[in-house]
């Protein structure tokens, strides 16, 4: 509430409202006029009185909006006065306004408080109008500037313009992060209307996220916020980064947003999971204390996504984001899956401490994706072996669930060595381990010998196999167990023994071809031959002398009798 002492036939002179409360009061003296809801407050009205009394004062950007709406509410149009307050401020809207960006912006910030009578007026419309105009010209104007002619005459995009995803004509990103939300949201799709960029509609969103959810604001405003920013984000992909779009989810949980927002945001982070850190799917879990300390179903469904409409990942032209779409769905690269499948292993290994992870949970994110998106199995193991030792107190037939995800043949040397060592896994799972083992270890055994001396071997490892598997069928869990670890020690022994027979051989290559060099003569030729003589590569088998023996098998004997005891105490 205000007053004013001023006299009454300027203002009847130019303001149809007061010209018609005056009439009104004709027969009675009226000494004082109430104005409800006067759009402006005092220090418009003030204005427009001086504008009465012909006092001169400047029109602005940031007063134009709220002397349209007093103009209004005063009825000061051409109907009561030439060249009145209504016309003055219309004209300088129009022609100067509207010829700026910032200045838009201004008159937009001022007219939030003069809604909806703003908008009843079309001041917002133009200024959006305007807006949506000047940054699309912006663009184009910027596009055109860093287009340079080819040695072959050809119009193209200069290298330095390539690497500038803003482009030249993004400054205006900033000026719109003041506006409140309704207006951006607004301003945004008339950008999108008139063909601005995606790459600087998502710069845009990015700012005003940045510059709105740091504030300390009420619940409801930000909740607003991250539901408008999600509903604004262009359909193609990579025009945000996807920390961004995990930020956003982060709060959309924490705010508890609606359903139809954190599957929006689910189904775009799927569809680029590949690009994703573990940190960004680490969303702390917002419930009640009984609750794991991260957001599992949330990670689970962004998995499905990744698996069932995942881009083919291809770097030469966009993806469109497309949801809600199940007809023919697309399948993630196979250096994507990898990707995903240790981002996964990782995020298992982070969440496997959790005391209130149960094991139907663990298993939902373990089996989320599909069996040929791990080649190695390392990272699952250490993620199982963690949950197991953070959760002792696992029934037998649990373990087994856990182990079953594991495919042993896919384990590295260490973690196979680990494994088969590591008494948290069932029994069944430990003598799998051995077994495999027991595989590479003959396959190397196989490697090692030369086709002459592979051929009667082989029959004796193939029985040995086959009688391995009989043997594996008929004993118990333990006599198993015992008869691999028997069986890999004589394998490793066997192994050892090659490559000290491949070592000595290796020196004697060298000291041949070290004689040669240093001599042509007879005398040289005869002493090769007697080396040549003495020399067998598939070692006491097929020497000529018997009841002879080398000194390399000598020495090879004396140590293979060493490796023996070695392997006997580590056992």
């Amino acid at each position: 509430m205000f007053d004013f002492s001023i006299s009454q036939f300027p203002l009847v002179s130019r303001s149809g409202r007061i010209r018609r409360i005056v009439a009104e009061h004709r027969d009675s003296d009226i000494s004082k006029v109430e104005l409800l809801n006067l759009p402006g407050g005092a220090e418009t009205f003030e204005l427009a009185a001086k504008f009465c009394y012909g006092i001169n004062f400047e029109i602005t950007s940031s007063n134009v909006a709220q002397l349209l709406c007093v103009s209004d509410y005063l009825e000061m149009t051409e109907e009561y006065s030439k060249d009145n307050l209504a016309s003055r401020t219309e004209e300088y809207l129009d022609s100067i306004v509207c010829k700026s960006l910032e200045m838009c912006v201004q008159v937009l910030k001022q007219s939030e408080n003069l809604l909806p009578l703003a908008d009843e007026l079309n001041i917002v419309t133009r200024c959006i109008d305007a807006i949506a105009s000047k940054a699309c010209a912006e663009q184009i104007a910027s596009s055109f500037s860093r287009l340079e002619y080819s040695s072959s005459g050809r119009l193209h995009m200069s290298k330095q313009a390539k690497g500038n995803d803003g482009g030249g004509g993004d400054w205006w990103i900033e000026d719109l992060s003041v506006l409140r939300i309704d207006l951006y949201q607004r301003v945004m799709n008339a950008m999108k209307c008139r063909g601005v960029r995606p790459e600087s509609i998502g710069a845009s969103l990015l700012s005003y996220a940045e510059r709105q959810l740091t504030k300390t604001g009420h619940q409801e405003h930000e909740q607003a916020v991250v539901e408008t920013i999600v509903a604004l984000l262009p359909v193609e992909k990579l025009v945000v980064p996807i920390s961004f779009l995990f930020g956003l989810l982060r709060r959309a949980v924490m705010l508890d947003a609606s359903v139809s927002c954190r599957l929006d945001l689910e189904r775009r982070i799927g569809s680029q999971l590949d690009m994703a850190t573990l940190d960004d799917l680490l969303i702390p879990s917002f419930r009640h204390a009984g609750d794991t300390l991260f957001e599992i179903d949330t990670v689970h469904r962004i998995l499905v996504n990744f698996s069932q409409q995942g881009g083919d990942d291809s770097e030469d032209e966009e993806s469109v984001f497309e949801c809600g779409d199940d007809s023919s769905p697309h399948t993630p690269s196979q250096s994507a899956m990898f990707k995903v499948a240790k981002l996964v292993d990782s995020y298992l290994a982070e969440i496997a401490p959790d005391a209130n992870l149960d094991l139907p949970k663990f298993l939902l994110i373990a089996e989320a994706l599909p069996l040929h998106a791990r080649t190695l199995h390392d990272g699952l193991y250490r993620a199982i072996d963690l949950y197991l030792k953070a959760h002792q107190g696992l029934s037998d037939s649990d373990k087994k669930k856990l182990s079953k995800l594991i495919d042993f043949q896919k384990l590295s040397q260490e973690a196979g060595a680990h494994a088969a060592q590591n008494e948290r896994l069932p029994l069944q799972s430990i003598v799998q381990v051995l077994y495999f083992e027991q595989l590479k270890l003959r396959s190397s055994l196989c490697t090692s010998y030369s086709d002459e001396e592979t051929k009667p071997k082989q029959q004796q490892h193939q029985s040995w196999r086959i009688n391995s598997g009989a043997l594996s069928a008929a004993m118990s869990p333990k006599d198993n167990y015992a008869s691999l670890r028997r069986e890999n020690r004589e394998l490793k022994l066997e192994l050892a023994r090659l490559r000290m027979r491949l070592n000595d051989l290796e020196k004697e290559h060298i000291c041949m071809k070290r004689d040669m060099q240093r001599s042509h003569s007879r005398k040289f030729m005869s002493s090769f031959s007697k080396k040549m003589g003495k020399l067998s590569f598939f070692g006491g088998h097929h020497s000529s002398s018997r009841g002879s023996s080398s000194p390399s098998k000598q020495s090879f004997r004396t140590d293979s009798k060493a490796m023996e005891r070695t392997c006997a105490s580590m056992d």
